[in-house]
């Protein structure tokens, strides 16, 4: 495969220590910027790798892992992909996007852990509570979420998506399933109301920053009387919930997903030039029809946007609920494969992971390589001298 004509580990090396100057970074931001820098250099070690076929040997880095970097998700990417292909359902599958109005933006960046939960929880609460209501469905639906904090041009902006099944095992008004479930399907085409999931939604969100505000956890109001001028604001507003027509079947799903999933701001495949300290890269005007265009950003600016979408340490970004939760996930989908008659996991196979592209070497063609010795950072090495990121 190719490598990208630019990489967003050259636009830190450049620009990085300009960007800590002038804004304040937390320790993750920070983590983050450091990993990318060294991502695949001597900085990180690495070991030696030998042909099987004729012994030529070649250097190879340590990647940094970061969740965060374009380069480190691809094998992730295809782990997941296995995993979550036992867990289909020969069903329709909706997708549906949470989104924040502009006004919690700087909420947000002030409390990223808290608005973030308060997101994906009220999402899913919002899907589970109108489900189960029989006005509309009656059931448990399954639920993935996964939480997106960019656009396409990098800016900052909140929102979640979520894949959920087109029907569910019949339940109460509570969510518990009944004890001889039936499997009620969604209308043709249709989901749930949008506007139901919107004003649902906007109360179940602002309920979980009530509670924050009253423990002190939240930052960024004067007093009680700003939050709640703030609070009342937002509740005066109508919050939109989009909702797509169904997808053609299972193995769109996950292709789908997975763009979603192991994406992060930007890959290096979208950037198109690094000169006179300013970035260019592409982007989709979804205001004109999803056209291509190219933008130009002074590098402080394009990092201090790249930053933003790093998430705090430890979050959980993807999220599985209702008939995908962890707990008797497996009993609940065996229920549904037999409601639908479907025998076994017959999915798994369909759906192709992504394959490693070819790595032949460059001496005989071979495509095997022995691992030989191992190294640890080399002081010095490629790169090091230019990453201009603290190392605390």
């Amino acid at each position: 495969m190719e490598r990208p004509t630019w990489e967003l580990a050259e636009v830190i090396a450049a620009c990085g220590h300009a960007l800590q100057a002038r804004h304040p970074l937390t320790a993750d931001q920070r983590r983050a910027l450091r990993d990318v820098a060294r991502c695949r250099t001597a900085a990180l070690g690495g070991h030696v790798q030998e042909c099987a076929g004729c012994g030529f040997q070649r250097l190879a880095y340590n990647s940094c892992r970061n969740r965060h970097c374009p380069k480190c998700l691809a094998s992730q990417q295809a782990a997941w992909l296995s995993r979550e292909a036992a867990n289909l359902l020969p069903v329709d599958y909706h997708h549906v996007v949470f989104t924040l109005p502009a006004e919690v933006n700087p909420v947000g960046l002030a409390n990223p852990r808290i608005v973030y939960d308060a997101l994906m929880a009220a999402a899913a609460q919002t899907i589970r509570a109108v489900a189960a209501n029989p006005k509309h469905l009656g059931a448990q639906v399954g639920l993935l979420l996964v939480l997106h904090t960019w656009g396409q041009t990098l800016s900052y902006h909140p929102h979640v998506h979520g894949i959920v099944t087109g029907g569910g095992l019949s339940c109460d008004a509570g969510g518990t399933i009944d004890t001889t479930p039936r499997w009620l399907s969604c209308r043709p085409g249709f989901f749930l109301p949008v506007r139901v999931l919107g004003r649902v939604f906007r109360g179940k969100f602002l309920a979980r920053l009530d509670e924050a505000f009253a423990r002190g956890k939240l930052t960024g109001f004067a007093d009680l009387a700003a939050y709640r001028a703030w609070s009342a604001r937002l509740r005066s507003k109508d919050w939109v919930v989009y909702s797509k027509p169904p997808f053609g079947g299972p193995e769109q799903v996950l292709k789908y997903l997975a763009r979603y999933t192991h994406r992060v701001a930007i890959g290096n495949s979208r950037l198109v030039d690094l000169s006179d300290g300013k970035v260019s890269f592409t982007y989709k005007d979804y205001a004109e029809a999803s056209r291509h265009k190219t933008m130009t950003l002074d590098g402080v600016e394009f990092l201090r946007r790249w930053v933003q979408h790093v998430l705090p340490r430890g979050f959980v970004k993807i999220r599985h609920y209702g008939l995908l939760a962890n707990r008797e996930r497996e009993d609940k989908l065996a229920k549904c494969r037999c409601l639908l008659l479907v025998v076994g996991l017959w999915v798994i196979g369909r759906v192709a992971a992504p394959q490693p592209p070819p790595d032949p070497c460059p001496e005989c063609g071979v495509e095997s390589w022995v691992v030989g010795e191992r190294f640890g950072p080399v002081v010095g090495g490629p790169w090091v001298s230019r990453v201009c990121v603290d190392s605390s």
